[in-house]
């Protein structure tokens, strides 16, 4: 007898960690083995569908604490002077499979998860500042230029600059990927961002726009890509091993939180979309204000409980913060939880990497997996008691919308609303001559392995668009390379 035993998914001690229930030692094994049964039911249902983008990643549990009062711009307990949050932070790839190389040239997904006293806040971010389109519509088209092909199931650098190439708005987030960010050393070794402008509504009923920003401690390193594919053949998972190990040493790390805020007034007239996902606000407009510390301190203890079901919406926000005229943004904040309901179900938030730390009044009720009890009434309005809402207490964030007519199209421009700008900028203004040289061997060597006409010839004029000289010595280092 001993009181660590293995029992049946129901609590019951098992028959056997070996031997299934059979007629004599060399008969047919029997229907009847209830054990047998639930171990091969439950292993063929053990995998949830795969993410569409980000499907491998790992995480870890941590704190975030307020180090600077920004009470005026938003009312927000999250956000208030010396507020300390529990966090859950999920740190991924992107168009790669589950068991895909975590040192790949890609995004990295960057997203938080506040369990906050009026709800929990998502911030579902990347590694990057900017994204690569910025209309909806294209994200599906988007994620599955970066997938496999439909013929071979296998990954394509010519179908994926095919899509690049005739989306001109992913100029300024492909020249990140192709630069030394593109493959970062570490999670740890990175920068999240938030991406979208949000709104901020003060206790006076104020809104502006903000963007999020969060600053590896640990500083930006990088990976070569020559090293990046010695790891990808070597150690596929090192980038979940570091983060993991670092937090079992005590190593733990931490971002530096800081956000940018825009007055309404001036957004109405800025030189440039404010909600145009594909854009930075210039920091000499609008500098980097401290906003708090982001510390994680605690791994998870299961990866499919606490990291593959974490789920993460760009609609979950809290009294004080809302959503903008991001047209990604409001596209994405249907479509991640749509996806959720899905993969995971739709009682997704009732696990408890999901679960709010507040307590929950919702009349939603039933429905696979549901195990917090529905109480009566189980409608509204009613009666007997149920909650009910309090607009106040929510507080919406509302904005004013002159757009006219309905249309399909693309935002107004701006005097410096054009697609290659600011991925120009980039190259010329704040990269050095050894980091446009690693930026041109990147793109070389991407190009060179399978892109073919017309998309090659594309692939050229989308370079010299961003920089004549970058894109002429793009062209030389590929023709060279096939001869």
């Amino acid at each position: 007898m001993t009181d660590n035993y293995t029992t049946t998914n129901a609590g019951a001690p098992a028959p056997s960690d070996e031997h299934s229930l059979s007629l004599g030692p060399d008969g047919p094994l029997l229907l009847q083995d209830f054990y047998l049964i639930e171990q091969l039911a439950a292993f063929n249902r053990e995998r949830v569908p795969e993410r569409q983008p980000h499907a491998k990643g790992t995480g870890a549990f941590g704190r975030f604490e307020v180090t600077n009062d920004l009470s005026a711009y938003t009312k927000a307990a999250v956000f208030q002077p010396g507020a300390k949050t529990e966090v859950f932070v999920r740190l991924s790839g992107n168009a790669g499979e589950r068991g895909s190389a975590d040192t790949v040239r890609d995004t990295r997904g960057f997203s938080v998860k506040f369990y906050t006293s009026e709800g929990n806040l998502d911030i579902v971010g990347l590694d990057f500042p900017v994204f690569v389109i910025r209309d909806p519509i294209k994200f599906p088209q988007m994620v599955r230029s970066a997938k496999t092909r439909a013929n071979n199931g296998c990954h394509d650098h010519n179908m994926q600059w095919d899509f690049w190439t005739l989306s001109p708005e992913s100029a300024h987030q492909v020249t990140m990927i192709m630069s030394d960010r593109g493959i970062p050393k570490t999670f740890r070794n990175m920068d999240g961002f938030g991406l979208h402008a949000f709104s901020w509504l003060n206790a006076a009923g104020e809104i502006c726009w903000v963007k999020f920003h969060f600053k590896t401690d640990q500083g930006i390193e990088w990976l070569t890509q020559e090293e990046g594919e010695q790891l990808a053949g070597t150690d596929s998972d090192y980038g979940m091993r570091d983060l993991h190990d670092a937090i079992e040493r005590g190593e733990y790390p931490s971002w530096s939180v800081k956000v940018q805020i825009m007055p309404v007034e001036e957004a109405k007239s800025y030189r440039l979309n404010p909600f145009d996902v594909t854009k930075v606000w210039p920091h000499a407009d609008y500098p980097l204000i401290d906003l708090g510390k982001l510390t994680l301190d605690r791994n998870f203890t299961d990866h499919h409980t606490e990291v593959e079901q974490a789920t993460f919406a760009p609609h979950a926000l809290v009294p004080g913060i809302g959503l903008s005229p991001d047209k990604l943004l409001l596209g994405r904040s249907f479509a991640y939880a749509d996806a959720h309901r899905y993969r995971v179900g739709a009682n997704h938030n009732q696990l408890p990497v999901n679960a709010p730390k507040c307590p929950v009044h919702s009349y939603s009720k039933d429905g696979q997996m549901r195990f917090v009890p529905s109480t009566d009434p189980v409608y509204a309005p009613n009666s007997y008691g149920g909650p009910k809402a309090d607009p106040d207490r929510a507080s919406v964030v509302r904005w004013a919308a002159d757009g006219g007519m309905m249309v399909r199209a693309a935002y107004t421009l701006r005097p410096d609303d054009d697609d290659w700008g600011q991925a120009g900028a980039l190259v010329r203004d704040v990269m050095d001559d050894a980091e446009r040289e690693r930026l041109v061997h990147n793109v070389v060597s991407h190009v060179s392995a399978g892109v073919k006409e017309p998309v090659l010839s594309r692939v050229f004029e989308y370079w010299r668009n961003i920089d004549p000289d970058i894109g002429k010595r793009i062209e030389d280092g590929v023709r060279a390379n096939l001869k």
